[in-house]
């Protein structure tokens, strides 16, 4: 399998050198030159496959010789080694749960799968690897428990100050050995900015080499085409005209759903569901496509002003709007309505749920509306209780903590602060 830059402007690669470069020279994030539709057989007998064959089944084309059988048989069987339950709540609403990993966030799948991809790369090369992540919540966690003593990669994460929730501050700041968090002053949008402008500063590629582990990267963002393709094997024998409402920051997670279309899922539309920074809601309204700063709100995962992944979504449908808008369809909410989707869900259904998945939760409301006949699954991206400030006030319920967030809450931080581009540059050359 070769991957082409989205900019057009640099050479074709192996998946190998997609998942080590990350971003291709002239900026592009990379793509996959072909997409092979998995055979009918597969959706008849999908009831019959375990996670892990539905994984290696859908991934394999994308890895191709990079990687012996064997080995990303392995590779995926450790990525999917938790559950990800379906929960039906009426006859027109589910919810996938994709909580249920390490750091309790759906990232854990992408972060343990290219973890262990570059593991696999890097084990007999006496040069380190620094991977780079930009984080506004969820991410960082994730990479930093997938990457922790994976032999030769160092991880450093940015993060915006008091812009995540004290729990996921925690997971990513308290593991110690190869995992080191920069407690940036600024936005989400200014720690993605970094991220990128490093991979393009000759003086620092020329000393090390980065990668990134942020849905930019192939390896992170191509393994979260499992969860659609799980939730359709639980679901589809009951419900027709299934519809995946998503919440949705950097657009990774939506796409990587329109990727397990291309491979053949019986799905025919998607919801992005927003919080207030609604570039993409705003594009699919007027067909232009204006990034802003971020806005903080309640659902941070989703602070994003500029989606990178929307670039692949636009390939994905050939860049016409039409089709685009045939397959997506996209909705913004406030924090007051998301508080209120919580409460709903609680008091209608007896579901906890994130400020995240409530946004998609109201995503698949909208889309109902004028769509009654859909069943509509929104995705449970990160657990409640990792953001219990908003959630225990607004139900009114106290809420136990699970094992692996009661594993770092007594834990002290340990981060470095930085301002600009400058002091993430000097960091990373001493």
């Amino acid at each position: 399998m070769n991957y082409y830059s989205l900019n057009k402007k640099a050479p074709n690669v192996t998946f190998k050198e997609a998942v080590i470069k990350g971003l291709a020279p002239d900026k592009g994030l990379y793509f996959p030159a072909t997409i092979t539709p998995l055979p009918k057989t597969f959706f008849d007998n999908i009831e019959y496959l375990s996670y892990a064959e539905i994984g290696f089944e859908m991934i394999k084309q994308f890895v191709s010789f990079d990687i012996p059988s064997d080995i990303l048989k392995n590779i995926v069987e450790e990525t999917l080694s938790f559950d990800f339950p379906t929960v039906t709540l009426n006859k027109n609403i589910s919810v996938i749960e994709l909580f249920h990993g390490p750091t309790m966030a759906f990232k854990d799948v992408g972060a343990r799968f290219m973890a262990r991809c570059l593991g696999y790369f890097n084990q007999n090369n006496t040069n380190e690897v620094t991977v780079l992540v930009a984080t506004s919540g969820d991410t960082g966690a994730a990479v930093a428990n997938g990457f922790l003593g994976v032999k030769g990669v160092n991880v450093v994460i940015l993060y915006p100050r008091g812009k995540v929730s004290e729990i996921q501050e925690k997971q990513l700041t308290t593991l110690g050995q190869n995992i080191h968090a920069l407690e940036v002053e600024g936005t989400f949008d200014d720690c993605q900015a970094m991220v990128k402008s490093a991979f393009l500063d000759e003086n620092l590629t020329s000393k090390m080499q980065l990668t990134s582990a942020n849905s930019i990267n192939v390896a992170r963002w191509l393994p979260q085409m499992f969860y659609f393709m799980f939730a359709y094997k639980e679901l589809h024998k009951t419900f027709n005209d299934i519809v995946f409402s998503v919440p949705s920051g950097n657009f990774g997670n939506v796409c990587a759903g329109m990727m397990a279309q291309q491979l053949g899922l019986p799905v025919h539309h998607f919801i992005a569901s927003n919080n207030n920074n609604n570039v993409v809601t705003e594009y699919l309204k007027t067909q232009r496509y204006n990034p802003k700063p971020s806005i903080q709100t309640i659902s941070n995962a989703m602070d994003v002003g500029d989606p990178s992944n929307f670039i692949r979504i636009q390939e994905i449908y050939k860049n016409t709007f039409h089709t685009l808008k045939e397959n997506l369809s996209s909705f913004s909410f406030s924090d007051k309505e998301t508080k209120a989707a919580i409460l709903e869900l609680y008091r209608l259904y007896h579901y906890v749920s994130d400020p995240h998945g409530s946004v998609g939760y109201l995503g698949s409301k909208a889309y109902l509306k004028s769509n009654p006949d859909a069943h509509c699954v929104f995705l449970e991206t990160a657990h409640p209780t990792k953001f219990l400030d908003v959630v225990e006030r607004v139900i009114k319920v106290k809420q136990a903590l699970p094992r692996q967030i009661q594993a770092v809450m007594h834990k002290n931080k340990v981060t470095t602060m930085i301002s600009n581009y400058t002091d993430f540059k000097t960091y990373l050359l001493k």
